[in-house]
């Protein structure tokens, strides 16, 4: 079928007709197509502006506008994520906390002197040996000499040393030979090695059992540091044999503890505390540890109405080479949280009465992408190990835990032991010694990985406790409260107490004020784009369809046009190559097509008298002209022969 005359101009048109807007060839002229039709008038203003100065000033201006805008809304975007803190008070009854009491003293040293003794003999001649200190014949018992023995051996491969001076040579305290000292030195009272007098230097030196010129010698400016810090040493290395139920009973139980509680005033006693046992403190006891399901709660602040309990804590059987302080340990903890005695328990003294005041506070921090927080831990990679609701503490003890059975194949026995690993000790592991310093050392300097990867808890309590201490009992009731206290416990305990054997302790809360400290957002969704809006505004008259505009322009258009492009470049070498592969004359259809001849292009509307006129005319043909007149179409009568019956019915009126 022939093609309709209105469609071939059409297809002409198309294929000649310059072209505005987002069909535009060039990107030239989709910016100036851009700058004529945009709401944003600063834009339109460099187009039409006459004059280079005047272009330039609204150039400048624009760019300006443009540069202040992003800048704002960079500092909104920012601030969207920043999150403003609100303090809650408000007064009423409050849930009891855990309140868990150690001795200082882990383990009755009588039943712990048959584990000690070789122990504790080295000790006392270094002590000989350093300080001139003696005592007599120590009547400690050897019912467990083979015991003794093996360990006798390790005390021999790891002695104390005297640094003679800075010749790195020392003297074995256990034989009395000098030894040449190797590897690295580690001062531990301070960042400055052999500090004051080399002759007042004591320490001693760990090598690698596998490579034994990997030594590193630690030293102390005080020696009193330097016998305890080796006599724990040995003293982990023992207990981690020992076993649990029997370090149990070697421990305080809750009678020995425990004279007198009252809580609420109302009498309570040991049945209110549960036992558990700590590596380091042996046998603790939590009071409302909720392990029952009942959590005891107070209505009423103030001594009278917390706990108060009177400790024994009998000095007499403290080991003196372990612990040189007298006393207690509480922590008050939440019911789901681990009590760290070690790092923030808090001493109570013998002799005195000591009050604990306690402020209740709960704090709830923004998680991502306010805060590097954590909610329940479950994104952290590090087994738990502690069995406890997640803290940063249990993370980063868990880790090294982690981190020393992989490096040193067997755990430390401060902390709770993994799944199928065993308690290092010198039997099993030799070198776990040298592998523990070494890898503590990488954990303080934060090589191990464990601070990176550990993060704070985004909720948690915390109760901040203000401490006072009175004297007690009193001079006048000093003689009538020793006699009934030892009344009634003398028959467990066969003696007279004694005052600096009794610990007074009250917590409590000061007042039922509980504040709940809480991050909200800043910003909401809502503010954050009226904002946007709001400098899009004032800096370049500009809204949301401006914004999509300028998106479909700049990045949809302007892609489309460049791809275009380079698909008719493409095409172009494509039949240029085959052209000159057949040896073919261009065809009129091989031509480059712009304008309107693009796929585009849909528009199917016909041709008008305006459009025809802006066709352009063929290059090598003349001028059009008027054609002269045909002069036989004037003579009508030639073209009606015969005229109508009504028009002659005309002529005659």
């Amino acid at each position: 079928a022939a093609t309709a005359p209105g469609k071939k101009i059409t297809a002409r048109l198309k294929r000649t007709l310059p072209v505005r807007g987002p069909q535009a060839p060039t990107l030239s002229e989709l910016m100036r197509w851009y700058c004529l039709n945009t709401n944003t008038h600063g834009c339109r203003r460099i187009v039409v502006s006459r004059g280079r100065l005047r272009r330039l000033l609204w150039i400048l201006l624009t760019l300006s506008a443009v540069g202040l805008i992003l800048w704002q809304c960079a500092e909104l975007l920012m601030n969207y994520y920043s999150a403003s803190v609100s303090v809650t008070v408000q007064f009423q009854k409050l849930p009891f906390p855990a309140v868990t009491i150690c001795n200082i003293n882990p383990y009755k040293y009588s039943a712990m002197k048959e584990y000690l003794s070789e122990l504790d003999k080295e000790t006392k001649k270094a002590l000989e040996t350093f300080y001139g200190f003696s005592e007599g014949k120590s009547k400690v018992r050897r019912s467990v000499d083979e015991w003794n023995s093996t360990e006798s051996d390790f005390f021999q491969q790891i002695p104390l040393l005297k640094v003679e001076d800075f010749s790195r040579t020392a003297t074995d305290l256990h034989s009395g030979q000098k030894r040449k000292i190797e590897g690295s030195v580690f001062h531990k009272d301070s960042s400055i090695v052999n500090s004051g007098d080399s002759n007042d230097i004591i320490g001693f030196q760990l090598c690698d059992a596998n490579n034994s010129s990997e030594c590193a010698l630690y030293t102390f400016s005080s020696g009193v540091n330097a016998i305890q810090e080796w006599y724990k040493l040995h003293y982990m290395n023992i207990m981690a044999q020992i076993p649990l139920e029997t370090k149990e009973k070697l421990s305080y139980s809750a009678d020995d503890l425990l004279l007198t509680c009252f809580f609420d005033g109302l009498s309570c006693d040991k049945r209110h505390f549960t036992r558990f046992h700590h590596p380091l403190h042996g046998n603790c006891y939590t009071f409302n540890s909720g392990e029952n399901g009942t959590i005891l709660s107070t209505s009423t602040g103030g001594s009278e109405y917390g706990l108060q309990v009177v400790l024994y804590i009998d000095e007499a059987d403290y080991n003196p080479f372990l612990v040189t302080s007298t006393g207690a340990k509480i922590i008050v903890h939440d019911q789901n949280e681990y009590p760290f005695i070690e790092d923030i328990g808090t001493e109570i003294e013998t002799a005195a009465a000591t009050s604990i005041g306690m402020h209740f506070t709960r704090s709830r921090k923004l998680s991502k992408p306010y805060s590097d927080c954590t909610e329940t831990g479950a994104d952290i990679p590090v087994e738990n190990l502690y069995n406890k609701s997640y803290s940063l503490q249990i993370c980063l003890h868990s880790c090294f835990q982690k981190a020393m059975v992989d490096s040193c194949g067997c755990a430390q026995y401060a902390q709770p032991l993994p799944a199928g690993a065993e308690y290092c000790n010198y039997k099993k592991n030799p070198n776990w010694m040298y592998c523990y310093y070494r890898l503590h050392e990488k954990f303080v300097k934060e090589q191990l990985g464990c601070q990176q990867i550990c993060k704070d808890a985004c909720s948690f309590k915390e109760w901040a406790l203000t401490t006072s201490i009175a004297q007690w009992p009193s001079a006048v009731s000093e003689d009538w409260m020793l006699r009934v206290l030892s009344w009634d416990k003398g028959q467990k305990l066969n003696k007279k107490l004694n005052k600096t054997d009794l610990a007074n302790l009250m917590v409590f809360y000061k007042d039922l004020n509980e504040r709940f400290i809480s991050e909200n957002p800043a910003n909401t969704l809502v503010i954050l784009l009226s904002n946007f809006g709001g400098q899009l505004g004032l800096w370049m008259s500009c809204s949301v369809v401006c914004v999509i505009e300028i998106v479909e322009v700049f990045f949809i258009d302007s892609l489309s046009i460049v791809m275009r492009r380079q698909w008719q470049k493409a095409k172009k070498w494509w039949n240029n190559r085959k052209r000159g592969s057949s040896g073919k004359a261009p065809q009129p259809s091989d031509l480059e097509r712009q304008g309107h001849d693009n796929p585009v292009c849909i528009d199917e509307d016909l041709p008008t008298f305006t459009t025809a006129l802006r066709l352009p005319l063929p290059q090598d043909s003349p001028l059009p002209r008027t054609p002269p007149p045909n002069y036989s179409t004037l003579r009508l009568e030639t073209a009606f022969t015969e005229q109508l019956p009504d028009t002659l019915e005309l002529g005659q009126h």
